[in-house]
């Protein structure tokens, strides 16, 4: 309970077992929800003509946005700085990012719902980063994302495209970058912890 309190969102998990990390992925996310769901109906009484924008996406897009993302404005930030306020500000500005995945950058056109679920996520992401177990924020994170995906597609609300154009350039610029992004924050995570053996030494 005192994980769940919302004191102690800025601070490490005090177990960091897998089952408990799924528990705390699915404390954040039923929170997201909840937001949303408050947040879309606020929005509709407020912005005439609104209506949720859509973008493309694939399988390999929601596959490698985990990667991408939380090595980008988590891991990274983590281990080049050390600093636990510099990945929380990483963090909102991901966040921020998802108001803008739209086509136009309208008032009635912005992707309000798509942020005001990442919202609780930040604190997720924050928190499974400086708990030291990142590998799991990477994972959990696209694995929500195939199951999102799965989920609209199934239903037939976009279309179940595995890659973005015929020729691949942009499947494999996607892949490329996301391996790279995680493959530096490996890199600074090893020197991270090389620094720690000398100091103690």
């Amino acid at each position: 309970m005192k994980d769940f309190h919302p004191l102690r969102w800025t601070s490490k998990y005090r177990r960091t077992t897998v089952p408990y990390l799924i528990i705390m992925v699915l404390f954040y996310h039923a929170i997201g929800v909840l937001v949303l769901v408050a947040g879309s109906l606020l929005i509709q009484n407020v912005i005439r003509d609104y209506n949720e924008p859509s973008i493309p996406i694939t399988i390999l897009s929601v596959l490698f946005a985990g990667p991408i993302e939380e090595t980008l404005f988590f891991g990274i930030p983590l281990y080049a700085t050390g600093s636990h306020i510099v990945v929380l500000a990483g963090g909102i500005i991901w966040a921020m990012i998802h108001i803008l995945n739209t086509p136009t950058v309208q008032l009635n056109a912005l992707a309000y719902t798509n942020w005001l679920f990442v919202i609780p996520s930040i604190f997720l992401s924050f928190r499974t980063w400086i708990s030291g177990k990142g590998w799991f924020a990477v994972v959990s994170h696209s694995t929500w994302n195939i199951a999102f995906f799965t989920l609209g597609c199934t239903s037939g609300e976009f279309p179940c495209n595995v890659f973005y154009d015929k020729n691949g350039f942009s499947d494999i610029m996607m892949i490329s970058i996301g391996s790279l992004m995680v493959a530096l924050t490996y890199f600074l995570y090893r020197r991270n912890v090389t620094k720690l053996k000398y100091r103690y030494t």
